[in-house]
């Protein structure tokens, strides 16, 4: 439908609440004026009778002193933290209930005050418009939500005439400054001028407010039109949606600069329920639950996160153990630190095992857990097949951006006479029960036939040009530059394939030490000449690119070689761009290495402590570091979103080649695009990966299409 005025919004949206089921109250009924009185002042957010009234609801076998004592907890607003470590305080409270005491029959005992009824029995749902607030100022939101008396959603309208999302945002932005204690118990908070409707959390940039397109998780609302409002309100702002989103799809993740409060969007929201009812469906039967492929950069570690958390807590799965598996250790590291930073969802803290031992310790235990491992670990002896760790049912195995290595049940035949079969076989035999979920960025397509023989079918994607057209990541554009390497293309494609083959399994040093066997062609792209021309263009380019818009630049070599004769070479032509210190300079190289590496090597070889501090000085957009040299480190996995640009003077193809160009796609405030400069001569190799995505897809990654003058 049309809407002319703010107050058109408003009329709707009100109407919409009431028919999910919430109490309509205009706000001058809340003043303290009116009797009986729902607040003492116009200073109180939470309604304190309804509040009291729930809570005696919901727990109605505890006597009232425990229910008040354990209501102070949230009826307290003074609080000294800021804002999001109070809201995550209540948060964890309102999801898993007040610990309380009493005395009862002379004896303590003690009890869980439940703030909220998940069965929705007992719940008072209310919607108020144009409630007076006090704080700093007198302030006036829309419409709140409420929950059990307490404020779970804070909307915020503009009129439609001015299309003006971006004044909604700013509104509520000015709330939390001048009311803050509104926001002590909400959810997430949502804006909308009729044509654009959207919701985020407290944290939330404007960029990072998303919409919520769809009531089924099927079909999608057209982004833009008179129905996003319409849609956000029964899809997202229903009873029972809210309340998932409240017990299972919020974390809290703090990297060391304070805690960010992340929502799930709705494309995570949906992939979980299917793949809820996929694990439930596949065990006992063939254990293939499914894969999911959401595009890179649009929150597939999230999903996994809340994924564990919805697994772990299912009374169906009795108690299980999820193993989360990758090809690569920093990989494991990665996603380990976003489990661990997320570990409330889990209910505990994640392990990494250092051993196939520990793994099978960790998985004989009957008390679950949340276990994390390398699936080269289950290579068995040469020409062995892999023994069974545990006939458990209830071991969830979710493999993260699955590989040629996961894929293979084959058996070969090596150069020895030895049988050697993949790891996917490997693993089945370890695990012959385990139920098996796969989670990929990319198409399996481009990652190995076998996919779905291990895995079963797709059960949702999320591709390129939805994650773009939604705001969860920006277009990418592509752009060649000097000093391409033509190669036979006979002798690319060996390249490609061997050297592919024999590395997968490998860390970076040791891929490095198999790439010798191509030195004639890294002696080509590592001439003296050549580097010296890709460098120039790069400074020359890389200076236009900050000039234009602010951000991060990553290059990619071809071997480690390359990358220290690159960084020496720009470090002599901006020599106050080095630093003797891993917490100076302005350029770095990434990258793993041993002692008994060459002596120009041993300066860029780090810790594994010593590489997170270069990670999060890169994270930190307003840390000095904006450029890094790599050859394979933090091509998949990594997230910077203040990174733009990546400089590729290195053979890719397929998987390799979309997960790396996918590190510049990255939302980001003030960044419209990311870009990919290429001095190998990838347009080829990103066409062919590029087949099998959707027209709309390609056109989002824009190796066909010209890049804007503005760019």
């Amino acid at each position: 439908m049309a809407f002319l005025i703010e107050a058109d919004l408003e009329d709707f949206l009100m109407e919409e609440m009431g028919d999910l089921g919430c109490e309509l109250i205009h706000g001058a009924q809340l003043s303290p004026d009116v009797k009986p009185a729902l607040r003492a002042s116009n200073r109180d957010t939470v309604l304190e009778p309804v509040f009291l009234d729930a809570v005696r609801a919901i727990n109605p076998n505890l006597p009232e002193r425990a229910l008040v004592d354990a209501s102070k907890k949230v009826l307290d607003a003074v609080f000294t933290t800021d804002l999001v470590q109070e809201n995550h305080r209540l948060h964890r409270l309102m999801v898993e209930g007040v610990k309380a005491t009493y005395v009862q029959d002379g004896e303590e005992r003690g009890a869980v005050v439940h703030l909220v009824d998940w069965s929705d029995q007992n719940n008072d749902w209310r919607a108020v418009n144009q409630v007076d607030v006090v704080g700093k100022a007198l302030r006036i939101p829309d419409m709140v939500i409420f929950l059990n008396g307490m404020p779970l959603v804070v909307i915020e309208l503009k009129g439609t005439e001015g299309k003006d999302i971006e004044a909604a945002f700013n509104q509520i932005e000015t709330y939390k400054a001048d009311i803050p204690d509104l926001f002590r118990t909400t959810l997430l908070n949502v804006i909308s001028d009729g044509f654009t409707a959207r919701y985020g959390s407290l944290s939330a940039n404007l960029d990072r407010f998303m919409a919520w397109r769809t009531l089924d998780g099927e079909t999608l609302v057209p982004a833009g039109t008179d129905l996003a409002l319409e849609t956000l309100a029964r899809g997202l702002l229903n009873r029972q949606t809210l309340l998932d989103l409240l017990r299972w799809y919020v974390v809290f993740e703090d990297e060391g600069k304070g805690p960010i409060k992340k929502v799930a969007g709705y494309h995570q929201f949906f992939a979980v329920r299917k793949a809820m009812d996929a694990i439930t469906g596949a065990r006992g039967r063939d254990g293939k639950a499914s894969v999911i492929w959401h595009t890179q950069g649009s929150g597939k570690s999230l999903l996994m996160t809340f994924l564990a958390g919805r697994v772990m807590y299912d009374p169906a799965l009795e108690n299980p153990t999820l193993l989360v598996l990758t090809d690569r250790n920093d990989l494991d590291n990665q996603l380990f630190a976003t489990f661990a930073r997320c570990k409330d969802i889990l209910g505990e803290e994640p392990v990494q095992a250092d051993s196939i031992s520990d793994v099978k310790t960790l998985l004989d235990r009957d008390v679950g857990g949340v276990v994390f491992s390398t699936i080269q670990k289950f290579r068995p002896d040469a020409g062995g097949v892999f023994p069974e760790i545990t006939d458990r049912s209830n071991v969830i195995v979710m493999v993260d951006e699955a590989h040629r290595t996961q894929y293979g049940f084959d058996a070969k035949m090596t150069k020895e006479g030895d049988v050697k079969y993949g790891l996917a076989y490997q693993l089945r035999q370890a695990l012959p029960n385990a139920v098996y979920v796969a989670f990929t960025g990319t198409p399996v397509e481009l990652v190995g036939a076998n996919t779905r023989g291990v895995f079963g079918d797709y059960i949702d994607i999320y591709d390129i040009a939805q994650a773009v057209e939604d705001g969860a990541t920006v277009p990418i554009y592509y752009e060649a530059r000097v000093a391409k390497i033509e190669l036979n293309e006979d002798i690319a494609n060996e390249l490609d394939e061997e050297f592919g083959e024999a590395t997968e399994d490998l860390e970076e040093d040791e891929a490095d030490a198999v790439a010798r066997k191509w030195s004639q062609v890294e002696a080509l792209v590592g001439a003296d000449s050549r580097i010296d021309a890709v460098v120039a263009d790069i400074l020359k380019h890389f200076d236009a690119r900050i000039e234009a818009i602010d951000g991060k630049a990553m290059i990619v070599c071809m071997s480690r070689r390359i990358c220290v004769e690159v960084y020496n070479r720009i470090v002599a032509a901006r020599p106050e761009w080095h630093g003797d210190t891993d917490d100076t300079g302005e350029v770095k190289v990434v990258m793993t290495g041993s002692a008994s590496d060459p002596s120009e090597m041993q300066q860029h070889i780090r810790s594994k402590t010593k590489q997170e501090a270069i990670r999060n000085r890169y994270k930190d957009s307003t840390d000095p570091l904006k450029l890094v040299i790599v050859r394979d480190m933090w091509l998949t996995g990594f997230d910077a979103p203040c990174m733009h640009t990546l400089y590729v003077d290195k053979p890719m193809k397929g998987h390799g080649l979309m997960q790396a160009i996918a590190r510049v796609n990255r939302v980001f405030e003030g960044k419209p695009a990311g870009l990919v400069v290429d001095y190998i001569g990838i347009a080829a190799d990103l066409k062919n990966a590029l087949a099998h995505y959707s027209q709309s897809d390609q056109a989002k990654t824009g190796v066909s299409g010209a890049m804007p003058e503005s760019w």
